[in-house]
């Protein structure tokens, strides 16, 4: 299990470096798990983000899992009908 740390921040303005830094980690994860634990600042960018990990992961036949995932994020992605697809 190859555990993923999220930055602090995950906004529009950062969702598509934060992505191509994740990227190479998702890629060599067997089975990955996104530690959510810090991400502190965030908008939908975040779960399209987490979306995107989840699709490339399952592209390679692996199960994602994200931990530890603030309130607003679970918040969201139930305003959005997404958190039964990222688990949260």
């Amino acid at each position: 299990m190859a555990t993923i740390t999220l930055p602090a921040r995950i906004t529009m303005a950062e969702a598509r470096a934060t992505l191509a830094q994740l990227k190479p980690q998702l890629q060599a994860a067997d089975n990955p798990v996104i530690d959510a634990s810090g991400l502190a600042e965030l908008d939908t960018a975040a779960l399209a983000l987490l979306l995107e990990c989840q699709r490339q992961a399952h592209a390679r036949g692996k199960q994602l899992q994200v931990v530890a995932a603030p309130p607003k994020l679970g918040q969201l992605a139930t305003l959005y009908g997404v958190s039964g697809l990222l688990g949260l």
